[in-house]
């Protein structure tokens, strides 16, 4: 029997920057089963995955006793093993989210929704719970729609209730590890255990759990196509030099059926209409009618292709990473690291990672503000010397207590007092005490004076720091 090719004309949509996504609406009521098929890209989607280990892993590390990550929301504090930051020091954190929102842009300007196929949260946690689903279920469509419509039997019900269980397994702990990285994670743990946990870890428990439950078990890819906002950003971010998983329309066309142990004819494009890249896209979709709004760029339909052409002996890359330059004009993509979008994301980066590494390298042990009294401005006192009233804050963040000496500078005349003989502010605290500055009436100069108030810190490497304020006299 010969192979048969198709009666109809096929319309090939070829994406580029204009072109109109395919939208799937969700209104089947069949939900997608993807075929799991073996492949390089499945290689890079496990490890992209295998990053969320930190998510859990982390948490749990010790240092010096304590935990070594914590967001320690109750103190205002982030402690970053030896290295603790605050509020004042929010400018790093700013920065360090601006680096990984560039980043995000950069990577894809370069190859589209990476971060979408292999290591967004939703298309993780998706993938772990459809494969669970698949060992349970059935791991194609065939035999998910056969568990489905058999009937209810022992062995169906066992099944059913072992995927649903494992699924709450994998959402509570999604919760409490949530929890963990604001509280020490084994105090937790037996909090939770005891029922005597402190309400907000039951709301993010219960929020992180049924939203993990929800939306990996049920909403799956309908998430991505209608909750997700960077599905309808990546569009700005694309390029003529953007390469993405596309299908090649000149050496498909036309579709054909075809036998085993034949070869297509002269007439037939390499497209043999298996469907099997549908088959395996965990949103659905048909990369071969272009770029589309449900594409998150995993390959998976890579390989799955080259897996067929591997079978009728045809080269692989019918649906390859390629950029439209490269499918439409036959001219080679620019280099990466040559393209001036890039290179203004880079410079971003460099400057927000400078921004950083300069806050890291001049990172203070303390913060030392002083702050003059307004009400009044400055007081007579009955022997004729005028005196101004201060608030002097120190922040400790270090470790370790703190012993601290306030001094003076810069105007000999005056006289420091009201502080006590012995300062010791603890880890994490802020110390606030109120000092006077005294000046004798035969030494008084009318109007601001600079004063220098220097806070010594008595430990081993002997800080000072020092704050400019003023004297102010009538």
């Amino acid at each position: 029997m010969k192979y048969k090719t198709l009666d109809i004309p096929i319309k090939v949509e070829i994406y580029n920057e204009l072109s109109e996504w395919e939208v799937n609406l969700g209104t089947d009521s069949n939900k997608i089963t993807a075929r799991r098929m073996p492949g390089k890209f499945r290689k890079l989607k496990w490890f992209g995955m295998s990053v969320w280990l930190f998510y859990f892993l982390v948490p749990y590390i010790r240092w010096n006793g304590s935990q070594a990550i914590l967001f320690d929301l109750p103190n205002q504090e982030f402690n970053f093993f030896n290295i603790s930051l605050y509020p004042q020091d929010i400018w790093m954190l700013s920065l360090t989210l601006l680096f990984l929102a560039i980043l995000l842009a950069a990577v894809t300007s370069i190859a589209g929704r990476v971060f979408c196929g292999y290591f967004c949260f939703q298309t993780v946690w998706t993938d772990v719970f459809t494969f669970i689903e698949g060992k349970l279920e059935g791991n194609t469509p065939q035999k998910a729609d056969e568990f489905r419509t058999s009937p209810w039997t022992s062995s169906k019900i066992t099944k059913k209730l072992s995927k649903h269980a494992i699924w709450l397994a994998i959402a509570f702990v999604t919760g409490i590890t949530f929890s963990a990285w604001f509280m020490d994670a084994y105090q937790l743990w037996h909090q939770v255990v005891h029922f005597s946990a402190p309400k907000p870890v039951w709301i993010a428990l219960g929020i992180f759990g049924f939203f993990t439950y929800w939306f990996a078990g049920f909403m799956r890819e309908q998430v991505c196509f209608w909750l997700c906002p960077y599905a309808r950003l990546q569009g700005v971010m694309y390029d003529q030099d953007t390469v993405l998983p596309a299908y090649d329309a000149q050496r498909g066309e036309p579709r054909g059926k075809l036998n085993k142990g034949t070869q297509p004819a002269d007439a037939q494009g390499s497209c043999i209409d298996c469907k099997v890249c549908v088959a395996v896209c965990p949103t659905g979709i048909d990369i071969r009618k272009g770029q589309q709004e449900g594409c998150i760029t995993c390959g998976l339909c890579i390989d799955a292709c080259d897996s067929i052409m591997d079978k009728i002996d045809q080269p692989r890359g019918l649906i390859r990473y390629a950029s439209f330059k490269e499918l439409q004009q036959g001219v080679n993509t620019s280099p990466w690291y040559f393209r001036a979008r890039f290179m203004f994301y880079c410079a971003i980066m460099l400057a927000s990672i400078g921004g950083i590494g300069y806050g890291f390298t001049h990172l203070s042990p303390t913060e030392f503000n002083v702050i003059q009294s307004r009400q009044p401005l400055h007081v007579l006192l009955s022997d004729g010397s005028i005196q101004n009233k201060y608030t002097l804050k120190l922040l400790n963040k270090t470790k370790q207590p703190m012993e601290v000496n306030y001094e003076i500078s810069g105007l000999p005349i005056a006289e420091l007092s009201g502080l006590p003989e012995r300062l010791i502010v603890e880890p994490g605290n802020m110390s606030s005490v109120t000092a006077y500055v005294r000046v004798a009436e035969k030494q008084i100069i009318s109007g601001l004076q600079d004063i220098k108030f220097i806070a010594n810190i008595m430990d081993e490497n002997s800080i000072n720091i020092h704050y400019d304020s003023v004297f102010i006299a009538p």
